[in-house]
């Protein structure tokens, strides 16, 4: 079997210095807010090239606060993308704003730069573009609209974990940038983490407060806020991590290339080369009669995900935000065809080429079309 994820293979690689880090915080017994976590607050702001970095309990978390920092109100509209994990709408509604969504460029599958311009109005409050599958959108120019317009960008970075253009990597672009540390994303705790990045010490300081129920100093609560604090062991679990951060990132875009190789010229729809702007979390490619490939794949052993199957504003708890209006046409189209592969730093060649061979046996053998 080969999975579409091995935890276990990524702990067995750095299970010295990971036991030893917990295990020194459980002996501290200073378990919430610890100087672990300031520990990694300060590495982990240095290696997104930011000021500030404010850790959290989620990257759900990390975009409700983000979103409150930016001034979101009820009312406010909010611009983001259908094609994205829910989190990323559900945050704004957490903030009492209004999602306004706009479609995907269909060969970067990130936000559409003038489908975002055409959506601005006077009540936009903000934009948030997602790097998904861990490739940067089009952020200069997503940028150079929220500047015109003076709204501050608020990058979806869960994916995308030391993606890079121009030196500048994900979450040093816009006003703030979020991040999700789920144990499956590129930098993972053991557990539930996130983290806001910014190069503003005075947003920085309201991040802290809304994180832990608003204070400024103990028992004098200044603003609403929220248990939204990160555990110091889940802190020393990813300051261990954040260490082979770069070896892991070049373990994954070196199994892209060899999948970009293997399933060139078969008519498969594989990402767009991204080179340093891709840190593939996701490796999906498109192919039509995307559900019995799948299958497929699994009788012969190969685990596969799809991220992600319905585009938010087809679930059915965020109905209503299209009701009777617009349709995502780029989005719904990937929604069906996206196929995504095994993809962890650890992985074999052999495996690599094992999941590219039994893919290229279905379209040769009709059991799939190319897309």
């Amino acid at each position: 079997m080969i999975p579409f994820l091995d935890l276990k293979a990524q702990y067995r690689t750095i299970q010295e210095p990971l036991e030893r880090s917990v295990i020194e915080a459980l002996r501290g017994c200073d378990y919430v807010l610890g100087e672990p976590v300031r520990q990694f607050e300060e590495a982990f702001a240095a290696y997104c090239g930011v000021r500030e970095a404010v850790s959290l309990n989620s990257g759900t978390s990390a975009l409700h606060l983000a979103l409150l920092a930016a001034g979101v109100r009820p009312g406010d509209e909010v611009v983001t993308v259908p094609m994205t994990f829910v989190a990323t709408v559900a945050a704004v509604l957490y903030a009492g704003g209004q999602p306004v969504l706009v479609d995907v460029d269909p060969d970067t599958f990130t936000m559409d730069v003038a489908a975002l311009e055409a959506a601005i109005t006077p009540r936009t409050r903000a934009i948030v573009p997602v790097h998904l599958h861990g490739r940067l959108a089009n952020i200069e120019a997503i940028c150079e609209v929220a500047r015109h317009h003076g709204i501050p960008v608020i990058e979806d970075a869960a994916q995308a974990h030391g993606a890079e253009r121009d030196s500048r990597r994900a979450g040093a672009f816009g006003t703030m940038g979020c991040f999700s540390f789920y144990p499956g994303k590129n930098l993972g705790a053991c557990g539930e983490g996130g983290a806001v990045v910014t190069n503003d010490p005075e947003i920085a300081s309201v991040l802290r407060s809304y994180r832990d129920w608003g204070q400024e100093g103990k028992y004098n609560h200044v603003r609403h806020g929220f248990n939204y604090r990160m555990d110091t062991l889940q802190a020393a679990a990813l300051g261990v991590k954040l260490r082979f951060l770069p070896e892991w990132t070049s373990a994954r875009q070196r199994i892209a290339r060899l999948y970009d190789e293997l399933l060139s010229g078969s008519g498969i729809r594989i990402p767009q080369p991204g080179g340093s702007e891709h840190v593939y979390h996701v490796y999906a490619v498109c192919v039509s009669d995307r559900d019995r490939v799948r299958a497929r794949l699994a009788e012969a052993g190969i685990a596969t995900g799809i991220h992600y199957p319905r585009p938010v504003h087809l679930q059915p708890a965020y109905a209503e935000l299209v009701s009777g209006g617009p349709r995502f046409p780029v989005s719904e189209w990937l929604a069906d065809h996206f196929l995504s592969l095994p993809m962890f730093p650890e992985m074999t060649d052999d495996q690599v080429a094992a999941v590219a061979d039994a893919l290229l046996q279905c379209v040769r053998h009709r059991h799939v079309e190319p897309a």
